[in-house]
């Protein structure tokens, strides 16, 4: 009998599954991080030259090309470069993990009908393989800006804590959309724009409040508003994660990600039928 005909899909056992399966979660997590660039000549080396390269792009091109200042900010040109850095490595983890979600169930089909695997943890090796890119990505940015400013703000420690409440999310996100894929193949043609349209309508290239007062709050609605503003005010200026706003945020992140669970397992009794 195939494991997947019965699953639960309450918080509880969310959790338990993760625990269970935390060493083959680890296992199948670093096999996707080699995958990523079996065959190169430099392999895991482009994990760090990828985003040092492009955050040297972003500082000559908005230093000398398109000299920008950014409010509350030196006057060094190089400062826009580094927010603009954060924005992109926050948009790119999550626009990543969208994109791929979509064939996480659908490539595996010998996960789902030969072997009695733990399919819900497929989204969780993504997301992992999603983390650890990002993780390399704000090295290279905290580096930069110790460079920069000549140290690091003591708020600059409160940056993991400010990142896991996304990762829940995308994490929901995930469970949800890798379901979907299974059942709607174009899913994955829909994504493609809708994240690349996603960048434009984050504070990626902008500060939130330079958003007119009536569009502010539809802004506050995309799931990488508060955490872009937040990394960047604990990174960049110093300030003190908002606490009231993380504990509201984690909680509807906590939420999205057992809701991503919930229909995952609800829905995957119909894998092996698609598939």
């Amino acid at each position: 009998m195939n494991a997947s005909r019965t699953a639960s899909a309450s918080p509880a056992a969310l959790v338990y599954a993760l625990w269970r399966n935390r060493q083959l979660i680890g296992q199948l997590t670093w096999r996707d991080i080699v995958q990523r660039y079996r065959g190169s000549v430099l392999g895991m080396a482009w994990s760090l030259l990828t985003p040092l390269a492009m955050l040297l792009i972003y500082t000559f091109v908005f230093s000398t090309v398109f000299p920008s200042r950014w409010s509350g900010l030196p006057p060094s040109k190089a400062h826009f470069a580094t927010l603009l850095f954060a924005g992109l490595a926050l948009h790119g983890f999550f626009s990543d993990v969208l994109n791929r979600s979509p064939s996480l169930v659908l490539g595996n089909p010998g996960y789902v009908k030969r072997v009695v695997f733990p399919l819900e943890i497929l989204p969780v090796v993504g997301v992992g393989a999603a983390v650890f890119q990002l993780g390399v990505s704000m090295a290279v940015l905290a580096g930069a800006q110790y460079w920069l400013a000549g140290g690091l703000p003591v708020t600059a420690f409160w940056v993991p804590v400010l990142i896991a409440p996304l990762v829940l999310a995308a994490l929901g996100c995930a469970w949800f959309i890798a379901s979907l894929g299974v059942f709607l193949r174009d899913i994955a043609s829909i994504l493609v724009p809708l994240t690349a349209a996603l960048m434009f309508l984050s504070p990626v290239f902008y500060a939130q409040e330079a958003v007119p007062e009536p569009f502010r709050g539809w802004l506050g609605l995309n799931p990488l508003t508060f955490v872009i503003e937040q990394v960047r005010a604990a990174l960049m200026f110093g300030q003190a994660p908002d606490w009231p706003g993380l504990a509201a945020y984690a909680t509807a992140a906590a939420l999205a990600a057992w809701g991503g669970y919930a229909w995952f397992q609800f829905t995957r009794q119909g894998f092996a039928d698609v598939l």
